[in-house]
Order: structure tokens, then C-alpha cells, then sequence
């Protein structure tokens, strides 16, 4: 049995124990840590009697306050959507000019569009919709099927090269497979290198060829992407002569995809997105680069 004794420098009792030379005083408790458990212990009791707490198999204490936080959930979720009504209406029914003249409409497609985008679409074309490779850039205001919020919005619902009856269609054929060969897809490479904006990287072999390569161009591109290359959104067939490019614009990359043919995918999201959902994606599309998107609309 430990014998308590008194510690010779602060006088105060110890509690008998001894470990290795080194003895622990019989401090008390401090008062405060006391009150707090008591009031711990109160606020449980009062908690446990009037909210629900306790498991009782397949039920539970309901508690005095009756209180049931799925119907509260419910509540709140019904109370939201009457709150929605009103300017879920005004989206799937207002024209877009008009949607666009009324700010708060569109502070509610920015708030509600970064959402639907990041959900939906950021996998694809990126958080900041600014594309990667195979995917368009939907900031720079090329389009390939058109940038108005009417054909986004048609875009959306039917996809591109997707299931949908009415999608989109679009693919360009593998001219490596018999129509050209190698010879006159480096020729076609060099005349669209040669004439397209933002190419730095002009070498030699950009040089050859470039008068051959038009009119290969002429007789096997121009149908689909225009007499002056400049694309034909009719075809969702892009403009070869901007400084934006899906696949890459070296002559590598080029090569391989006249070579090879390229044939992008947008699923169809009309299964998926709600008319209000898809209006408001293609009104926050549109407003990534609202400069870019009144170019490309050609609005002064």
C-alpha cells in the first residue's frame, strides 16, 4: 500500500507513488475541468430527452421536440425549388438576348453554369473550358459548329459524332488510305503551315511543295473546309488558317492527321441535362470570352 507523505518542497501531500527517485504530489482536480463535465453531462441528458438520439433496432428516441431531420431535408429542398420557379421559367422560355439584358439572370447562369460545367464538362475541355488536345478551346471563340447560344445549346443536346438520331456528324477521312500519298500529304502540310497564323516554326521542308500542296488542297480539302480554308460550320469543319488547332499544328502532327483522319466525339447530353441545364451551359459557355464570342458572331 503507497504511503502518503508530505514533499519537503512545496509541502504539500504526495500520493505515495514512487517512481525511480521521483514522487507525484495529490494535486486536485482543478475546479473548472469539473464544472465543464458537469455541464457536459447535463447538456447530454437534456439532448438525449428532447432531440433524437438513442438506436432502438429499427426505430429510434424521437425526443420531446418531435424534431426528424429527413422531413427538415424535404422541406427545405421543396422550399428551394418553389425559390427556382420563377427564374428556372424565365431561362427555358425567355429568348437569349433577353436572358443576357437581365443581370440577374446572369449572375444565377454563372453561379449555376460554373457548377453544370464542372460537373459535365471540365473533364473534356478543362475547369477554365480552355480545351486540351482532341478537345476545342471554348474561350478563343472558334467554333466549329457555331457560337451563338442557340446552336451551343443544339450542340449540347444532340453531341457530336454521339447516339443521339439527330447528332451532329462529322469526321474527316484518313487521305493516307489510298487518296494521297506521302509525298502530296507533305505538300498539302507545307501550303497550310506556310498561309496559317501564329506558326513560328517555319523550316525548309515548310517551303516545298507549297504550290503543289494548294492545289491539292483545292481538289481534295476545299469541299469541307472552304476555297480559302477558312472552315464551313455547316460541316463542323474547322479554320485552318487560325492560330487554334485541335490536334497540333507542327508538320508531324499535321501529317498524321491528314494521314490518318480525325474524328471527335461530344456525347449527346439531352438524357442527361434538362432544358434549363443546357440553356444556362450554353449562355456560361458563351460567356468565357464574351470578346472572342462577339468576333466570331460578328457583332460590332
Amino acid at each position: 500500500m503507497a504511503v502518503k507523505e508530505d514533499d519537503p518542497v512545496t509541502g504539500k501531500q504526495t500520493t505515495g507513488h514512487d517512481w525511480n527517485g521521483i514522487k507525484e504530489l495529490d494535486t486536485p482536480v482543478p475546479r473548472v475541468v469539473i464544472f465543464f463535465l458537469i455541464v457536459t453531462a447535463l447538456f447530454s441528458t437534456v439532448y438525449w430527452i428532447l432531440m433524437p438520439a438513442w438506436p432502438l433496432g429499427v426505430t429510434y428516441t424521437r425526443g420531446l421536440l418531435g424534431i426528424d431531420q429527413q422531413t427538415s431535408v424535404e422541406n427545405a429542398l421543396i422550399r428551394g425549388a418553389i425559390q427556382r420557379e420563377d427564374w428556372e421559367r424565365e431561362i427555358a422560355t425567355l429568348p437569349y438576348d433577353e436572358i443576357e439584358a437581365r443581370p440577374e439572370l446572369m449572375q444565377i447562369v454563372k453561379e449555376s453554369g460554373n457548377t453544370l460545367f464542372g460537373d459535365n464538362c471540365a473533364a473534356c475541355h478543362g475547369l477554365d473550358g480552355s480545351g486540351r488536345v482532341g478537345y476545342p478551346d471554348l474561350t478563343s471563340g472558334r467554333w466549329l459548329w457555331g457560337g451563338d447560344p442557340e446552336t451551343v445549346e443544339e450542340t449540347l443536346r444532340v453531341g457530336i459524332n454521339s447516339s443521339h438520331p439527330e447528332g451532329r456528324f462529322a469526321q474527316m477521312p484518313a487521305f493516307g488510305d489510298g487518296m494521297l500519298d506521302r509525298t502530296e500529304i507533305a505538300a498539302v502540310v507545307s501550303y497550310i503551315r506556310s498561309n496559317a497564323e501564329g506558326i513560328d516554326d517555319l523550316g525548309e521542308l515548310d517551303a516545298q511543295g507549297v504550290e503543289d500542296g494548294y492545289e491539292l488542297y483545292a481538289m481534295n480539302c476545299a469541299a469541307c473546309h472552304g476555297e480559302d480554308a477558312r472552315g464551313n460550320r455547316e460541316l463542323g469543319a474547322p479554320d485552318l488558317l487560325d492560330a487554334h488547332w485541335l490536334y497540333g499544328s507542327d508538320r508531324t502532327d499535321l501529317f498524321q492527321t491528314i494521314s490518318n483522319g480525325r474524328a471527335g466525339h461530344m456525347p449527346q447530353w439531352e438524357d442527361r441535362l434538362s432544358l434549363v441545364q443546357r440553356r444556362i451551359l450554353a449562355l456560361y459557355v458563351g460567356s468565357l470570352s464574351p470578346a472572342e464570342r462577339l468576333e466570331a458572331l460578328d457583332v460590332e
